[in-house]
């Protein structure tokens, strides 16, 4: 055994401890952040303007506290820029992570020397976790990639600047900088089809162990290394061990991810975000991510139904539900106080507190008042393409508005892998599996009121086509589920010549 996997195991257990017994304290911890966040608040200058010196509880910091999304955080944001300390955290960013907004613009998100553990100790607390449960150290020993955006950090206001993953490069252990890839120089590369190209160069000769990123970039990976060896990846990289994926929902992937390499394997689920580290995977026995309850960051829920209210109810983590939807709401020691992150989440376990992404608070549809969510979509494709022994590469979903004669429907955009043998029946099922799944919508169907669901096939490569027209091939980007309008569709019925 090398010596690497063999020191591994007794730190990973020590961790995995310290993880066991914060899975009992959460609601205790969660309360301590709390404390500890408006104790250190009350010297910045968010905390003087809402009057933290008078907050002594969760619902005076509810009161003093309004929820708030980038754009009512920008003001704070400039007042950083312009070198003033202390703004919404004490002294200033050592880093902002840059990302980009469908409203916003170019975000610059705010990482403290307070707040930045939390992104490290994220993603290590994953892997130590999955080390200490299964025994499966060796993986250390080998290769490994984590598909991300490039290290190069400009500056703004003299403070560092870049995407997150490029933020995060700058901060791998010692001990597993030996065994990264790709290069720095590699890594440096801004444009991704020229970068993936020399990924796969300085890889493929490799005893890769471990690859990491986003599904849709690490089956591209995989699909230009069977490109240019002509073989499996298991027979190119036969003691690849395990995928470390998060950002969107794995499962419309897995089924050609574990094809493309040639057998299935181990699979680590991370829920990071520009704003913090907030879940990770702990258990291969249950569902679900466990909630990162004492890492800077005190959590609220906003019961879905109730995001659109102006003062909509705040729970705590001791109030949730299972099987409940909110948006998660995050105060955390980068300096976010009450900062809706945008996305949905699911409880589905509250001893201990995991939960599953079910989607983004933007990302829905609600044309007619049916309200469907990422989950939903993304679960009856799964459902009917297994039963249908169809492959899916990638899907959108969009409403079409009828004018004048005709109703208006749903429109599903779908790129297949291998597209089932009857695409009608594909279709029928797939609306039932809708229905199935929300009352509104099954409603407006019974009802007339929407005809079943238009499928448009789309042709190979239709989604990286779309992607790199709008610049955002590769890295941390994604092709939304769902929409609320017909950009994305319209922009792919153009490629298709419509």
């Amino acid at each position: 055994m090398n010596i690497k996997s063999l020191l591994a195991k007794p730190f990973a257990n020590v961790i995995y401890r310290q993880i066991q017994k914060e899975r009992r304290t959460a609601l205790e911890d969660q309360q301590s952040i709390l404390n500890q966040l408006v104790k250190t608040g009350r010297a910045t200058i968010f905390g003087k303007e809402h009057q933290f010196e008078q907050v002594k509880t969760a619902l005076e910091f509810q009161e003093a506290v309004p929820l708030r999304d980038y754009e009512a955080f920008k003001t704070y944001i400039e007042q950083i820029k312009k070198g003033t300390q202390n703004v919404l955290w004490k002294g200033k960013p050592i880093y902002f992570a840059k990302t980009s907004g469908t409203t916003s613009g170019v975000k610059y998100i705010p990482i403290t020397k307070d707040s930045i553990s939390n992104h490290i100790n994220g993603a290590r607390n994953a892997l130590l976790t999955y080390m200490a449960t299964t025994g499966q150290t060796q993986f250390v020993n080998g290769r490994m990639i984590f598909l991300s955006g490039s290290p190069v950090l400009e500056r703004v206001a003299d403070i560092p600047t870049g995407r997150l993953s490029g933020i995060v490069n700058h901060h791998i252990p010692a001990y597993l900088r030996s065994n990264q890839l790709p290069s720095y120089e590699t890594n440096c590369i801004e444009e991704w089809e020229e970068k993936l190209d020399k990924i796969v160069e300085e890889t493929i000769l490799k005893d890769m162990t471990l690859v990491g990123g986003i599904p849709p970039w690490m089956q591209m990976y995989f699909d230009r290394i069977v490109e240019k060896s002509g073989k499996s990846v298991k027979e190119v990289f036969p003691n690849l061990q395990v995928l470390v994926q998060g950002g969107v929902n794995f499962e419309p992937y897995k089924s050609k991810l574990f094809d493309t390499i040639g057998k299935s394997i181990d699979t680590i689920e991370l829920f990071p975000a520009s704003e913090g580290f907030f879940a990770f995977q702990d258990t291969r026995e249950e569902q679900g991510l466990l909630l990162n309850t004492n890492s800077g960051i005190y959590f609220e829920f906003i019961p879905l139904a109730h995001i659109h209210e102006a003062n909509p109810v705040r729970l705590n983590l001791s109030q949730v539900e299972l099987g409940a939807q909110y948006a998660l709401i995050i105060n955390s020691n980068a300096g976010l106080w009450g900062y809706n992150i945008g996305d949905t989440v699911k409880f589905v376990s509250i001893d201990p507190y995991r939960i599953i992404v079910t989607g983004r608070v933007k990302h829905f549809i609600s044309a007619f008042g049916e309200h469907v969510i990422g989950e939903e979509v993304e679960a009856a494709m799964l459902q009917v393409a297994n039963e249908m022994n169809a492959s899916i590469v990638e899907f959108t979903v969009a409403p079409y508005i009828a004018q004048g004669e005709g109703k208006s429907y749903h429109e599903w955009l779908v790129e297949f892998e291998r597209p089932p043998l009857d695409m009608e029946l594909f279709k029928f099922k797939l609306d039932q599996a809708m229905c199935a799944k929300n009352v509104y919508y099954q409603d407006l169907i019974t009802g007339n009121i929407l005809s079943p669901l238009m499928l448009t096939a789309l042709p190979k490569n239709a989604f990286i086509q779309y992607m790199r027209s709008e610049g955002k091939l590769g890295g941390q980007n994604k092709v939304p589920r769902l929409s609320n309008d017909r950009k994305i569709a319209d922009a792919l019925h153009t490629q298709l010549g419509k």
